[in-house]
């Protein structure tokens, strides 16, 4: 009697990782680390969203305290450009203080949500392959999948804890027409598109090997999201239904309270995370979905320099910054010609913008934007030196200043970068400003005062780096602390017209130093000092790197 014997059964790699673990093995344990790890940037994140938002409805219920404030405001945010950069006209029919709060932030707050997630994701996925911690983990009984898992749940905690407090906070106010389910709408609105793109991220960490590659293709889908809902908007067209922030902005808190569009917005959700886990599997550790374009046999003779090569590593942010401060500069400029009718009868708004100064509320109207603008550059100044700490903790500094390149030389190189790309978003967001004002008011002549304008900002910029730098150089672990000069700026500079604050604080800002143009007179004595102060806190800067080890 014969017998034949079996073939074995062959394994099911797509269900255990190679070490013959289940592929979500180690996922509970990675999102307690990732929780501890980050739970003073998922707090600040939470809060600080949270209380932008609660801040917001107290004021415009302060600011807005008659129906007739309501209803004028209401007819003046009527135009396309207008309702491009708030929302849907659906809103403006009751112009409640809670309708007036979803008009005008849920947008915002969407992709602000949206971009706390692509980060989060972003920084337990790719970045931990790029620095080699996630092949050191995997070592270990971790499923393949387990640190996408984690990273996604601890995007979800963020966006749910933000969701919970916007749910309990805005009620809590007592505000008049901020219901309890409206505010429960709201929070789950915001939530949901952090978790959509919070997938997005997900995807966008298969395709490249680089971290800054994958935040950057996971923002460009946020940027491409906001426009193509704008754009309906503005056209009141149904182009906004092909936009997950135009889902979010139709579920009408405190205007009607709708819960389904929500439901497309969970199963958009749902398929890109599905297609984040299936891409996941199909990639080896460390590599990427599109593979590394190979560079020339031969460096340009500029990487030589340390400048040079900080300019190559610089060029990404400077040329996305510099593209979104030129349409964000364009969609401001485009309404400057109706300032004066837009804001006529609001008396809030025109008594705030009288405290910036001009002879016309259209040259008042120009130096208030310009300063909003200018602070959101000065996000880049940050970013930009907090690129050497990024090179020196992945060690790729160490290789260099291992050659003939002086500390000095190497970061000096760095922040030069950083300054030349400050003044070059500074650059883009007036050519936008003054093409789009030239347009809008008909005079040719606003092009050369607008850019004029946006460029006298340069020096409060380059003491935004030089804090940056003094923080660097002397304290490389506390480089938060460099997000104060905008935050108060912005906080001071763009709320506090409108809330009355003391003219004071917002002189302790380099921003406030800055002459208000058009609207004010040139004075370039504020500039000059700015200018010295930035080169001496740049000079400390470097002579704190120069004292201190690298690593």
């Amino acid at each position: 009697m014969t017998t034949t014997a079996k073939a074995p059964a062959r394994p099911r790699a797509d269900r255990r990782s190679p070490g013959g673990a289940s592929t979500l093995t180690g996922t509970a344990a990675l999102l307690r680390f990732a929780l501890r790890r980050d739970r003073v940037r998922l707090a600040v994140w939470v809060l600080g969203l949270g209380l932008l938002t609660v801040s917001t409805a107290n004021s415009v219920h302060t600011l807005y305290a008659s129906a007739a404030d309501r209803a004028s405001i209401a007819s003046s945010s009527a135009s396309p450009a207008l309702l491009a950069m708030t929302g849907p006209r659906h809103y403006l029919a009751d112009y409640t203080w809670g309708s007036m709060l979803s008009h005008r932030l849920l947008g915002m707050l969407a992709v602000l949500a949206g971009v706390m997630s692509v980060l989060i994701v972003t920084r337990h996925t790719r970045a931990e392959e790029e620095s080699g911690r996630a092949e050191l983990v995997r070592s270990s009984a971790v499923g393949r999948h387990a640190q996408l898992a984690a990273a996604l749940a601890t995007a979800a905690a963020a966006n749910l804890a933000l969701g919970l407090f916007l749910a309990v906070g805005l009620p809590g106010l007592g505000v008049p027409g901020i219901t309890a389910s409206g505010a429960a709408l709201y929070g789950a609105a915001t939530a949901g598109a952090g978790l959509l793109f919070a997938a997005a991220a997900g995807v966008t960490a298969q395709v490249s090997p680089h971290a800054r590659t994958a935040s950057g293709l996971a923002m460009a889908a946020i940027g491409a999201a906001y426009a193509v809902r704008a754009a309906g908007d503005s056209a009141e067209s149904g182009l906004a239904w092909a936009s997950p922030i135009g889902w979010v902005q139709r579920t009408y808190p405190f205007a009607g309270d709708r819960w389904w569009p929500l439901l497309p917005l969970l199963a958009l959700t749902a398929a890109v995370g599905a297609a984040a886990f299936l891409l996941s599997s199909r990639r080896d550790v460390g590599a990427g979905l599109r593979a590394a374009r190979p560079g020339p046999p031969v460096a340009a003779p500029a990487l030589g320099t340390p400048l040079g090569l900080a300019l190559r590593l610089h060029r990404g942010l400077i040329g996305g910054f510099s593209a979104a401060l030129l349409l964000l500069g364009a969609m401001y400029g485009s309404v400057l010609g109706q300032a004066d009718s837009m804001l006529k009868g609001v008396d809030q708004i025109r008594e705030a913008l009288t405290r910036v100064g001009g002879r016309s509320l259209t040259d008042a109207y120009a130096a208030y934007t310009l300063l909003v603008v200018a602070v959101v550059g000065a996000v880049y100044a940050v970013l930009a030196t907090q690129r050497p700490r990024a090179e020196e903790t992945a060690g790729r500094a160490d290789p260099v200043l291992a050659t003939g390149v002086s500390r000095a030389g190497w970061l000096g190189g760095h922040l030069a970068a950083a300054l030349l790309g400050s003044t070059a978003v500074l650059l883009a967001a007036g050519v936008g400003f003054g093409l789009a004002g030239a347009l809008s008011t008909g005079d040719a002549g606003q092009f050369p005062r607008l850019v004029g304008a946006a460029l006298a900002f340069a020096p409060a910029q380059w003491v935004t780096v030089g804090v940056a730098a003094v923080v660097y150089g002397w304290l490389p672990r506390a480089m938060p602390l460099a997000w104060i000069v905008p935050g108060y700026a912005l906080v001071v500079g763009y709320l506090g017209p409108l809330l009355k604050l003391p003219s004071g604080l917002d002189r302790v800002s380099p921003f406030g130093q800055v002459p208000r143009l058009p609207a004010a007179a040139m004075d370039w004595t504020p500039l000059a000092v700015l200018t010295l102060v930035a080169a001496a806190l740049l000079a400390l800067g470097l002579a704190g790197f120069r004292r201190r080890d690298v690593g």
